[in-house]
C-alpha cells in the first residue's frame, strides 16, 4: 500500500476541555466517479469547520483519483489499499485524528449543511459515546423515505433487527478504537456487528431527523446480494446472542419467518 498524503489540517480542541468537537469524515473509493462528486460537494458544504477528510482507495483507475486530487480544501488519501472495503474503512480509522469518526462511502451524501453541527451538539449535550440518525433514499435522483418505521433504540431491539443506517451514524474515535472497528471477516454485516459491540459499551444519541442520503442501484451490495447479506446479518446476530436456550430459539424463529419472506420477493437461494 502507498499513502499520498495532501496538507492536513491542525486539530482541533478536545470535547472535555470545552473546545468543539473535531470529525474526520472517511470516504472509501475505488473507481467512484459517477457519484463521488456530490458525495464531496456534501461534505465541502457543511457548515462546520473543524472537519478533517480521508479518502481510502482501492485502486481506480476511472478518475476517481484525479477528482479528489482537484480538492481546494485539505484532505489525506490512502492509495492502493486492499482487502476489502471493511480493511478500507479500518485504515481510515487508523489515519484520523478527529474525536468522532463517520463513514460516508463514495455514493451516498449529507441531506444538508447543517449535518455535522447537528450532530457535535448532539454528542456534547448528551455526553454519549455514539449517535445515529436516519437516511433518505435516493433512487435514480429521488429521495423517497425509508421503507419501514425505525423503532425506539434498546440493545434488544437492535439485536432483533439492524435499524442503524451506516451513513447517518458517528462514532467518538476512542469508542470506535475500543470496539475494535470492523471485522475483515464479514462482507455484508460488518456494520451491524460493530453497532453490537459498541451497543454492549453503552447507548447512543438517536436522532429522527434524516441525515444523509442513501443511494440505491444494482451495484450496491445490499441490493445485489440480499440473501447472502441476510444469511449473514443473521449470523452476526447469533453471535451476540449469548447461550440463553429461549432467546435464541426466538431469534431463529424470527430468522426462519423473515428468510421465507426474502425468497418470496424473488431472491434465489
Amino acid at each position: 500500500m502507498s499513502t499520498h498524503r495532501e496538507q492536513r489540517p491542525a486539530p482541533g480542541g478536545k470535547a472535555k476541555s470545552g473546545k468543539a468537537l473535531t470529525f474526520s469524515i472517511i470516504t472509501c473509493t475505488w473507481n467512484s466517479e459517477p457519484y463521488l462528486a456530490q458525495s464531496i460537494q456534501s461534505v465541502l458544504e457543511q457548515d462546520y469547520p473543524h472537519v478533517e477528510y480521508i479518502f481510502v482507495d482501492g485502486g481506480s483507475t476511472d478518475g476517481t483519483l484525479e477528482r479528489i486530487r482537484r480538492l481546494e480544501r485539505p484532505y489525506r488519501l490512502l492509495e492502493n489499499v486492499r482487502g476489502g472495503i471493511s480493511n478500507a474503512m479500518n485504515e481510515g480509522i487508523r489515519a484520523a485524528t478527529g474525536d468522532v469518526i463517520a463513514h460516508l462511502h463514495s455514493d451516498d451524501y449529507y441531506i444538508h449543511p447543517r449535518v455535522l453541527s447537528t450532530v457535535a451538539d448532539a454528542l456534547q449535550t448528551q455526553e454519549r459515546g455514539w449517535l445515529f440518525g436516519r437516511i433518505l433514499r435516493d433512487v435514480d435522483g429521488s429521495l423517497l423515505k425509508e421503507n419501514f418505521i425505525s423503532p425506539r433504540y434498546s440493545h434488544s431491539r437492535l439485536l432483533h433487527a439492524n435499524f442503524i443506517p451506516h451513513p447517518a451514524t458517528f462514532v467518538r474515535r476512542d469508542w470506535m478504537n475500543r470496539a475494535g472497528g470492523f471485522s475483515t471477516s464479514l462482507k455484508y454485516a460488518m456494520d451491524y456487528d460493530l453497532w453490537l459491540r459498541l451497543a454492549e459499551m453503552g447507548d447512543p444519541v438517536q436522532l429522527d431527523e434524516p441525515l444523509a442520503a442513501f443511494r440505491e442501484h444494482q451495484g450496491s451490495l445490499s441490493t445485489r446480494d440480499r440473501l447472502p447479506a441476510f444469511e449473514e446479518d443473521f449470523r452476526v446476530r447469533k453471535s451476540h446472542l449469548g447461550v440463553n436456550p429461549i432467546a435464541r430459539a426466538k431469534h431463529y424463529a424470527y430468522y426462519l419467518v423473515r428468510r421465507h419472506r426474502v425468497l418470496q420477493q424473488g431472491v434465489p437461494a
